[in-house]
């Protein structure tokens, strides 16, 4: 009786707290930009002011259009590349597969920015592609506007389809497929009439993924964008003009948005519901060897679109090592790139790793226990906290960004301008992740052995500590360094909440770029490109039972 009272206690003190900070972290910031885009900024009233304002004015409703075009076309594109790729990979040899996937993802796991950034260099208005072309009298058109963006958007996110069509079509029932060859179907009709559908929800999936993330993309339309605005861009530029005033405008941009991004997801439910593909499993798929032309042409559309998606990254990584004289590349190699970062702006560095590493350290101990009280507490109250653990998804990093300077910018929290609101920030985007990953290991772990530790006389949080917690140690660590690079990563909400001791590196990056100092940018892209390529390895070659969380979320 003892030790059931004490498991009451202990997980619904845990449960208060998840619904402590979601509160506080979360809902109240979303709530006070809900509350400002009904304030009218001249008068201080409850208005539809801004809400009018919007729907009625075309600069408005452009970047509205521009997003939800940018998102479509990405996601269409993503899948063109996403699914071939995933289905040649996992039916058929293709030599060097695994290091394909790798690759693939590094150019995911890689800042956004980082990608946009590296486009310049070779589609930009003196791009090294743009002028070798041009010397043979042809005229490459530049990567700024909405093309850029969706080609940098692609090949950053198509992994996200390639990963997760790929667990699907290992796991499918290939009697189906070989039915349809013993009469007489075609192998491209079997691959559209039988195999797609059964792997359409994974696609649906991703591509609700490759969506909602170009949708709320804020660093790539930011430095190839130009005059193309887009909705994260568009409320950045307007709370930074709104920052003496109410930000009325901003924060209705925001909540529009969040909203856009619900609606995705409810549709995307709605539709993978109405159609439902299901086999027996027991007649899982056989990797194919290809012969003569087929292999050529399979190696080569396989290796062409990893090669196109990792060129940025080998490119940062060239111009990182060049000589600079200022913003100007200058004959030869050198590393003065990398001394102006560690003696000119070593705090830019430091910062990034220390805010990121204490934000991870909450991230796994408070993700670590509510993922427990998720996966084993099957309480009403439980399943609306997990419910609101979700919404960090939905929300871009500009909105909480917004959110965030609103909500603390007073009593009784003033944060604004602190280190600590771009450690909470950091904090509260990337516990999903965390919990996420808690929840999906505590799923392979019966039980039962918990429950014999406390009727054996050991006390809940004992038995969790010495029994579980050791079980769960692969799953929190490979969630806590993704968590990690992600964090060193960030950009769309910290370019709103940083001050000049604040400042991190994809800030500094950014405002590299903008300032046209190529060198510096590259440098320090290069260092988070090494530290995201060795957790990558660190995860894949010592907790890879836990990797897959992270990647489906």
């Amino acid at each position: 009786m003892k030790g059931k009272s004490q498991t009451i206690d202990l997980w619904t003190l845990v449960t208060f707290a998840g619904f402590v900070i979601v509160v506080v972290f979360l809902i109240y910031p979303l709530l006070d930009i809900f509350r400002y885009s009904f304030i009218d900024k001249d008068s201080g009233e409850v208005s539809l002011g801004n809400w009018i304002q919007f729907f009625s004015k075309k600069y408005y409703l452009r970047a509205f259009t521009n997003s939800i075009l940018i998102a479509v076309a990405t996601t269409f594109f993503s899948i063109v590349l996403g699914v071939p790729l995933a289905f040649f990979t996992t039916r058929y040899r293709i030599a060097g597969s695994t290091f394909l996937t790798t690759l693939s993802v590094l150019a995911l796991l890689s800042p956004t920015f980082i990608g946009a950034y590296s486009w310049i260099t070779m589609l930009g208005k003196n791009g090294f592609i743009r002028t070798l072309f041009q010397s043979i009298g042809i005229t490459l058109p530049q990567i700024y506007g909405p093309l850029g963006i969706v080609l940098a958007d692609t090949l950053q996110y198509y992994p996200f389809i390639l990963l997760m069509t790929s667990g699907a079509l290992m796991t499918i029932d290939r009697s189906l497929e070989e039915a349809s060859e013993n009469l007489g179907a075609r192998p491209g009709r079997i691959f559209f009439d039988v195999t797609l559908p059964m792997v359409l929800p994974s696609v649906t999936g991703g591509a609700l993924i490759v969506f909602m993330m170009s949708l709320s993309n804020f660093g790539t339309p930011m430095i190839i964008g130009g005059n193309f605005l887009v909705l994260p861009t568009l409320a950045y530029n307007l709370f930074t003009s709104e920052i003496s005033e109410t930000p009325g405008m901003a924060s209705t941009v925001s909540i529009i948005l969040m909203l856009c991004a619900s609606l995705v997801i409810v549709l995307q439910q709605w539709l993978a519901s109405r159609r439902k593909y299901a086999s027996m499993l027991i007649n899982r798929p056989v990797v194919k060897k290809l012969k003569g032309l087929r292999s050529v042409l399979a190696h080569a559309l396989c290796y062409g679109i990893v090669f196109l998606s990792t060129l940025p990254l080998a490119v940062i990584v060239y111009y990182s090592f060049r000589k600079t004289s200022g913003p100007v590349f200058q004959p030869g190699f050198s590393l003065d790139s990398y001394r102006q970062i560690f003696f000119d702006v070593p705090k830019t560095v430091t910062n990034s790793f220390l805010y990121s590493l204490i934000a991870v350290l909450l991230i796994a101990t408070v993700g670590t226990l509510l993922g427990f009280v998720i996966a084993r507490k099957k309480k009403g109250v439980v399943r609306v906290l997990d419910t609101l653990l979700m919404i960090p998804y939905i929300v871009p990093g500009t909105v909480l960004g917004i959110g965030f300077i609103v909500a603390f910018n007073r009593p009784p929290l003033y944060l604004t301008g602190t280190a600590v609101i771009i450690i909470l920030t950091y904090f509260i985007r990337r516990l999903p992740y965390s919990v996420r990953s808690a929840a999906s290991i505590l799923k392979q772990i019966d039980p039962a052995l918990e429950e014999a530790g406390i009727n054996l006389g050991s006390p809940p949080g004992r038995t969790f500590r010495t029994i579980t917690l050791p079980l769960m140690q692969g799953g929190i660590i490979s969630g806590a360094i993704m968590s990690w690079v992600t964090s060193m990563n960030e950009l769309s909400a910290s370019i709103l909440l940083y001050v000049g001791q604040t400042m991190t590196m994809p800030i500094k990056i950014y405002l590299s770029v903008v300032d046209g100092f190529f060198g510096t940018a590259s440098a320090m892209s290069t260092i988070l490109l090494f530290v995201t390529g060795l957790s990558m390895y660190i995860v894949n070659r010592y907790f890879s039972r836990g990797s897959e969380t992270f990647v489906s979320a």
